[in-house]
């Protein structure tokens, strides 16, 4: 007690002297010990200013004859030893060892500047009492040393974002890895001993070789974690629950690693979320609309993942949400009226989903604070509310691309919005005119209009000072440019898709008045003739696109600017010189990024290409460049490459013997994308392309690759992969099961030989399967939980056999296209597809199916297209009359099978989609335009086999040919207004042809062939004036043939093996009495035999017609003389039960 007592005086006494003399602490504070100022010395010795990695000059931060502990960026304890330095942001590059003599040390920052060097050199084990660690952005790259993890007291640690610096200083990086590493030590070992960690940031640092254990790791290791920032980090899962259950976790950022699923109960969540960062992580599921209501939530960005489907709840009064960003997701419904009163609400961004019904209520009273609203790119409709023009906090609105009533609204309108700064209102139609109501009109920063039905240039840009980027292209305007619109603040202009008339000089009428040093302009499909003069003075150009002109000629000199870095001169007719002889000494080729010469009828690569060392994209598509890829087009830095529609025969040069694997192709690292897809390539698929792990798009279609398929083990990242229309074969590899992100798959007509891939049923994502025109066989079985979003499934024209599965069509539910037409599938229809309530095409053609018609199919509701063409179907045709049958139907196919009796009113009645006539034929649009992938079919119509590579969701096709129908054929049948091709021939319908067959106007081709019909040809059949095709051969039809319209136009053929009539084209003259003609027999010439060499080929949608013929190349047809053979022999059959 004694000793205490003295503790206590003494401590009275220092605190009363201290009091006394109120500088003295503050002396000692910035009192300098002599080894920390010589340190700090030495440290600035060893490093300089590097803007743009070029030494500037040496640092000159601190005055040495002042005391180090005032200076910047340094704090001292109050002994004089140095605790902190922050040379964060100063452009500084060199050496730092001499910062590791300062043991105290407790927070150093040294981000944002650029070091461009490895960190294991430095010994960061020699700080043990460092708290705060800061390296971000600094190009610090390679491993991380294995200092760091001893620093135990560790209280934040910031390695992100190296590439920024690199970004931030113009240069490129694809030449080499940028990025941190953590392999030795492993994450795992890394973060183990650092249990006082609360923030850690490691974006961009490559953690990938324990990427599926980084959730349970940190959720064990780090305890009091309150942030955690891993984005870019190659995380792959799972995502677990427990990291959401650490009690002090507030702000979680994992963007962009392909995590792919979200935690079971998500949403029940323990730790104290307030921020939420999810974007760009592959996430499908349902997002549970419970998240968005979390207590103390204020931040949830989960845009660009496309998979991730959702809905919005109804947010109380009192939600705390600040900033919502779903853009690019797949989320869906209406926009809940409620979100216009978050009084918390800040930011808010639900472009690119599939929102629809009107525009909430948004008035300044409810969103007092909201400063961005971005609701374009979804299917919003009704009226723009004017409430929406009281937010007189909103900085930010884009409205564009939705579904507005609004005719045309008023562009005046939104100029009341006297704080904006960005403005998109693209494919939105616009009115411009003068409001003299509004006395301050926004000074807007950015102006996107496009697609706007605009005439002219809106007038009020004239006021618009700081306005950098304006995009008007898409419009109508036409005319000269005026002075007024080239604002010498801006810095981005489109005028894209407008007829204009660019000057070659510019006279500025304003004195005070100078050209815009434009970084970015776009001018494709303008009608340009000539280069713009003007870019002659554009000495900051970086991005230039002059695409889809009328350019011809050869590249001026001056047009390379050394700026540039993106250069787009795509279908224009140009000349590329090999060499380029600047007039200008200081003059020198631009080191480009970014360069499109698609369809410029280039024969040879250009040679310029050889020193661009820092190309990422190449685009040298449908052009005539023949041979061999030359070895320097294969830059290391390229991440896209399109060399499709060329003559390419080889990837290498000297491709002769050489290991696969050692191609230069092999070299290309970074590459995401690439596309050597109609040429003449041949030999094997370079191997080594199954190894970058960066690939996420190949398409080596319409080639000659032979061999087998390599192993794509390595390329994980592998979202599309088309092999279709090669000479591939063998098994398919089962290393395609690790490409987990796999979304298509298009091995179509190859020679594979294989059995049904199940095992592709456990890709997550796999949405287009696509197996056609092979050598698959076997039966096709079923495991549970396969193909859980598979859309298209197309394994026709192979060898499959045995039952399908009923089962498998539970699974494939959400099946859009089914084509397994052309194999050896028997037994019945699986009445599971009835589950696939998304289904659009179905085509089970060309089996053995035996069963009655599907009438349980009638209720799907968006079935189009249904061919059961050439099975064993039986029996009559029966509809319950209720008029809701097949609503979507315009295709149905069921020629070539057993089905007898009448046909009914009611099998007519339940075709509504024929019914209609779609007026819209300006626009065609096609089965699956929405997707990826567009389906075909094929019609077989007079014998000729019509395939369609795209279906017009106008044409319209009822086949019932080649059954065992009779009967009359009904008047009803006029009810099928949009009816372009109908067959009903090879049947043994009788009667005569019913005169309300006129009134299908939209008819094209009409074949009533071999039937027992009798009696006159309507005359109403002339007013078919788009029939192009007509055969009414082998019935018993009499009198005289009509001559108007497009009769006019129809041979012997049509008509053939109906003695009774006459005229024209038949030599039969009506007063004459002829004999009767009988079929042709095996050997006669007749139209036939011609039938077996032509192929009737889709031209397109053209001249009024959705059918449009033109006779090719003499092959045989699908059905070839088998076909031929077969129709031979049954009508001989016929005969002779006839003698």
């Amino acid at each position: 007690m004694e000793n205490l007592g003295i503790l206590m005086s003494l401590f009275f006494l220092f605190s009363f002297s201290t009091s006394l003399h109120p500088s003295s602490h503050s002396n000692l504070q910035n009192h300098c010990l002599d080894d920390q100022r010589s340190t700090l010395l030495q440290l600035q010795h060893h490093l300089y200013y590097a803007p743009n990695f070029t030494f500037s000059s040496k640092l000159d931060l601190w005055d040495p004859n002042t005391r180090c502990c005032s200076w910047k960026g340094v704090t001292c304890d109050a002994l004089g030893h140095v605790i902190g330095i922050d040379l964060s942001y100063q452009n500084l590059s060199g050496s730092f060892h001499s910062i590791f003599n300062l043991h105290h040390l407790q927070r150093l920052n040294l981000a944002g500047n650029n070091f461009n060097t490895t960190l294991f050199q430095y010994g960061f084990g020699k700080l043990p009492n460092l708290t705060h660690l800061n390296l971000s952005a600094s190009c610090f790259h390679d491993q991380i040393p294995v200092g760091i993890l001893y620093l135990t007291r560790l209280v934040s640690l910031n390695l992100s974002y190296q590439d920024d610096c690199y970004w931030r200083n113009d240069q490129s990086f694809a030449s080499f890895d940028p990025t941190l590493k953590l392999e030795k030590p492993n994450f795992k070992t890394f973060i183990k001993n650092m249990r006082s960690l609360r923030e850690l940031y490691l974006d961009g640092v490559n953690i990938s070789s324990q990427s599926s254990e980084w959730c349970e790791t940190t959720s064990l290791s780090l305890p009091k974690l309150s942030v955690l920032s891993m984005s870019g980090c190659g995380l792959t899962g799972p995502f677990c629950s427990s990291l959401l259950n650490l009690r002090y976790l507030s702000k979680l950022n994992l963007d962009s690693n392909p995590i792919s699923y979200l935690p079971p109960k998500f949403s029940k969540i323990s730790s104290p979320l307030v921020s939420l960062r999810l974007v760009d992580c592959n996430l499908s599921g349902h997002f549970p609309a419970e998240f968005f209501l979390l207590p103390k939530m204020q931040r949830i960005d989960i845009s660009d993942n496309s998979r991730l489907m959702g809905q919005l709840p109804e947010f109380p009064i009192n939600n705390t949400l600040e900033v919502l960003s779903l853009q690019y997701t797949n989320f869906s419904g209406s926009i809940p009226a409620s979100i216009a009163n978050l009084s918390n609400l800040v930011e808010l961004d639900l472009s690119d989903n599939n929102f629809n019904g009107s525009i909430p209520p948004f008035h300044r009273s409810g969103v007092p604070n909201l400063a961005s609203l971005d609701l374009s790119w979804n299917h919003l409709s009704g009226s723009i509310p004017s409430s929406l023009f009281t937010l007189s906090t909103l900085q930010t609105l884009s409205l564009g691309y939705n579904s507005f009533s609004d005719c045309q609204l008023k562009l005046d309108m939104f100029l009341q919005l006297s704080n904006l700064t960005r403005l998109d209102l693209s494919n939105i139609s616009l009115l411009i005119g003068s409001n003299n109501k509004i006395r301050t009109l926004p000074q807007l920063e950015s102006l996107y209009l496009r697609s706007c039905n605009l005439t002219e240039f809106p007038e009020f840009i004239k006021s618009q000072n700081k306005l950098t980027d304006l995009d008007l292209s898409n419009n109508r305007i036409h005319g000269l440019v005026p002075n007024w619109l080239w604002k010498s603040t801006l810095i981005s202009v489109g005028l894209s898709s407008n007829a204009i008339d660019i000057p070659n000089q510019f006279p500025f009428d304003d004195a005070n008045s100078s050209f815009p040093m434009l970084r970015f302009l776009l001018l494709a499909s303008c009608n340009i003739s000539t280069f713009p003069a003007f870019l002659k003075s554009q000495e900051s150009l970086e991005e230039l696109d002059l695409s889809n002109n009328q350019i011809s000629g050869a590249v001026p000199n001056w047009l390379w600017k050394s700026t540039l870095i993106s250069v787009d001169l795509s279908s224009n007719a140009i000349d590329i010189p090999n060499q380029f002889p600047f007039d200008d000494a200081n003059s020198s080729f631009p080191m480009l990024i970014s360069l499109r010469f698609r369809s410029c009828n280039i024969s040879t690569f250009p040679a310029f290409l050889k020193s661009q060392e820092s190309l990422e994209e190449l685009d040298l598509s449908n052009n005539q460049i023949s041979g061999a890829v030359p070895n320097w087009v294969w830059k290391k830095s390229l991440q896209y490459l399109d060399l499709s529609n060329n003559s390419l025969t080889s990837l290498d040069q000297f491709s002769s013997n050489q290991d696969s694997l050692q191609i230069p192709i092999c070299n290309l690292s970074h590459l995401w994308r690439f596309d050597a897809s109609f040429n003449e390539l041949s030999g094997s698929i370079p191997s080594c392309l199954g190894n970058i792990s960066s690939l996420e798009y190949l398409d080596l279609q319409q080639n000659s690759f032979s061999g087998s398929i390599p192993d794509f083990g390595g390329a994980t990242q592998l979202s599309t992969l088309e092999l279709n229309d090669n000479k591939l074969e063998g098994k398919l590899p089962r290393s395609l099961a690790n490409c987990t992100m796999l979304y298509v798959l298009n091995l179509e007509n190859n020679t594979l030989h294989d059995t049904f891939p199940l095992w592709l049923g456990k890709l997550p994502v796999l949405t287009v399967l696509i197996l056609r025109a092979n050598r698959f066989y076997g039966p096709i079985k079923h495991l549970e939980n396969n193909f859980p979003v598979l859309d298209v499934l197309d394994i026709a024209s192979n060898n499959f056999s045995g039952h399908l599965s009923i089962k498998f069509f539970h699974a494939t539910h959400q099946l859009r296209s089914l084509k397994i037409g052309g194999n050896k599938l028997e037994g019945k229809l699986p009445r599971s597809l009835a589950n696939c309530k998304k289904l659009e095409v179905l085509d089970v053609g060309k089996n053995m199916i035996h069963d009655t018609f599907p009438n349980w199919l009638v209720k799907l509701p968006s079935l189009m297209v249904l061919i059961l063409r050439s099975n064993k179907f039986y029996g009559s045709i029966h509809f319950s009359g209720d008029g809701n049958a097949f609503p979507m139907l315009h295709i149905l196919d069921l020629a070539s099978n057993n089905f007898s009796g009448e046909v009914s009113v009611e099998f007519f009645q339940s075709l509504r989609a024929m019914m209609v006539i779609d007026g819209n034929k300006s626009k065609p649009s096609y089965v699956g335009d929405n997707s990826y992938y567009q389906d075909s079919v094929t019609i077989v119509n007079k014998g000729f086999e019509i395939n369609y590579q795209k279906i017009l969701t106008l044409l319209t096709c009822l086949d019932l040919s080649n059954n065992n129908f009779h009967g009359r054929i009904l008047e009803e049948i006029q009810d099928l207004k949009s009816l372009h091709v109908l067959n009903l021939s090879y049947n043994s319908f009788f009667d005569s042809i019913p005169s309300a067959l006129g009134s299908l106007t939209e008819l094209e081709s009409l074949d009533l062939s071999f039937n027992k019909l009798f009696g006159k040809i309507p005359p109403q059949l002339t007013s078919l004036t788009f029939l192009a095709a007509l055969n009414l051969s082998y019935n018993q039809l009499e009198g005289s043939i009509p001559q108007s319209n497009q009769f006019g136009t129809f041979l012997n053929d049509s008509y053939i093996g109906n003695p009774r009539l006459c005229g024209v084209p038949l030599m039969k003259k009506c007063n004459e009495v002829g004999s009767q003609m009988l079929p042709p027999k095996v050997g006669e010439d007749s139209w036939i035999d011609c039938l077996s060499v032509w192929k009737v080929v889709l031209m397109g949608y053209g001249c009024g017609l959705v059918i449009g013929f033109s006779i090719g190349y003499t092959v045989l047809n699908e059905f070839g003389n088998k076909w031929m053979a077969s129709f031979i022999r049954n009508w001989n059959r016929k005969r002779r039960r006839s003698m």
